[in-house]
């Protein structure tokens, strides 16, 4: 059965105001950017990378299926004159329009995520509950950025019930054009934590830079604020600067709109008991974690003020699951017995490592097994970076992890601060790193490996799981109970 068609030819020629050449379809079921992935049908565009560009893989695309490609007017002398393309002055731009248009057909209800950690679960949680409710799009990975929001937008079914888009940044400047493109009717903030301090002078201008999104919310739009973070009234007052009159927060404070009252958490789950809008509930998260039973607060406040059920939102967090590289967990076959593995090999920051150490010092290990955590360096923290990556100390040590094992010239700094009786090992880099790791694995062990995306942490991750395959999801690892807050 052949896909729905997502676009008709004339409605995407005329959004991008492209060039027609070839024989061309009549309608595209699905927009790409590589060439290797895309599926028959699909629109291909020839996007500029950092690294390659995409021009050079049009008639890889084209013979894998690709409907049309869509490409800039320098590069048309490269192609035959038969081939199927729609020809623009800049393919990434292009996009854009194709974006834009996508919202103005739109007729659901469009939420947007963004914030220093927790934009991805967030986002997936809303996925998931808002999905069970009615027609949702989101966006299938971590495309925040200026080409993952448009693509994520022109990927958008027009008869969707509800949008999600995650907006991330690194710079001042970067979430208002994207915002200005999705136009939510909710925004959320998951919280503003002293992550990328390499290109901003401190956490108030992260705040700052968050507070974009309030700039392409809908008239009469809400926004949704962590009340817990110390960025909240700055935020608060950015929100009433722009008019906004629907401020809803949560956390723990006794004044938040959605506050958690109590958290258990277990092997595989976590149960809260919350206060949403003035609605007593309590629910079960498919996910362990105190930090994930806060951006369920988030997430319920968001789904009631998309309309949607709240009570059924509720129940359907129960069959979250970890993603790859955010806390995915597999059994590793040990040849004296088994040990549990928590990929967090996606990235790092402060904020987020706190909260993975925190998961792993609740574990219960097995006989004569350790809590061990693998660690790699956390990027763009600037000049601070060496004195936060001492400071995991504290959370080292509150959470009782048996080893550490470190790598990178930043997580050196942590290393040197670490007693003796911690230190499981240190190298360069993870490839270095990886076979020590693996040595030291004994029966009853819970590894937890987590850095930023550029220390190449799942070197070690691929590595453990190549050396001692076992089962994904894990269930066997309890972990104790959150007293009540």
């Amino acid at each position: 059965m052949s896909a729905e068609p997502l676009w008709t030819l004339a409605a995407m020629a005329d959004a991008m105001r492209a060039a027609r050449s070839g024989a061309l379809p009549a309608v595209v079921t699905g927009i790409s950017i590589d060439s290797r992935t895309v599926a028959p049908g699909e629109a291909y565009f020839a996007i500029k990378g950092d690294v390659h560009d995409g021009h050079a893989f049009v008639e890889a695309a084209l013979k894998n299926g690709a409907a049309l490609a869509v490409i800039a007017d320098s590069h048309r002398s490269k192609f035959s004159g038969d081939a199927p393309l729609l020809v623009v002055p800049d393919v990434l731009a292009a996009l854009g329009d194709l974006g834009i248009a996508a919202r103005a057909r739109l007729n659901g209800r469009v939420i947007a995520v963004t914030g220093s950690v927790g934009k991805t679960s967030t986002k997936e949680a809303l996925r998931r509950v808002l999905g069970a409710q009615g027609k949702t799009h989101a966006a299938v990975a971590s495309f925040n950025n200026h080409w993952g929001v448009p693509l994520t937008l022109a990927r958008c079914p027009a008869d969707v019930a509800y949008g999600v888009f995650e907006i991330g940044m690194n710079h001042a400047g970067e979430i208002e054009p994207l915002v200005k493109m999705v136009r939510p009717h909710v925004a959320v903030i998951t919280t503003v934590e002293p992550v990328h301090l390499e290109f901003f002078s401190g956490i108030e201008a992260i705040a700052d830079a968050k507070a974009e999104i309030f700039l392409g919310l809908e008239h009469g739009g809400a926004v949704v604020l962590n009340r817990d973070n110390s960025q909240f009234k700055r935020l608060q007052k950015a929100a009433e600067k722009r008019g906004i009159k629907r401020i809803v927060s949560f956390g723990t404070d006794k004044k938040a709109d959605a506050r958690l009252l109590d958290v258990s958490l277990h092997a595989d789950c976590s149960a809260v008991h919350a206060d949403i809008l003035d609605h007593d509930i309590t629910y079960k998260i498919g996910m362990p974690g105190r930090h994930m039973a806060m951006n369920s607060l988030a997430v319920l406040a968001a789904v009631s003020l998309a309309g949607a059920d709240l009570v059924a939102a509720a129940l359907s967090l129960a069959g979250m699951q970890a993603a790859t590289g955010r806390g995915a967990r597999q059994t590793l076959e040990l040849p004296q017995g088994t040990a549990a593995l928590i990929d967090e090999s996606y990235n790092a920051n402060p904020a987020s490592m706190a909260a993975a150490l925190n998961v792993l010092g609740q574990a219960l290990v097995g006989p004569r097994g350790r809590r061990i955590a693998v660690l790699g360096d956390m990027l763009e923290l600037g000049p601070t970076g060496a004195e936060l990556h001492r400071g995991l100390t504290d959370a080292v040590t509150a959470n009782k992890i048996d080893q550490v094992f470190c790598c990178g010239p930043l997580m050196r700094n942590l290393w040197d601060a670490l007693p003796s009786t911690r230190r499981g090992g240190y190298a360069d880099s993870s490839a270095a790193l990886a076979g020590e790791v693996a040595a030291a694995l004994r029966s009853g062990d819970v590894v937890m490996v987590k850095g930023s995306l550029g220390s190449k942490m799942k070197i070690i991750v691929t590595a453990l799981v190549k050396r001692f395959p076992g089962n994904a999801a894990f269930d066997d690892v309890r972990v104790q109970g959150d007293p009540a807050v």
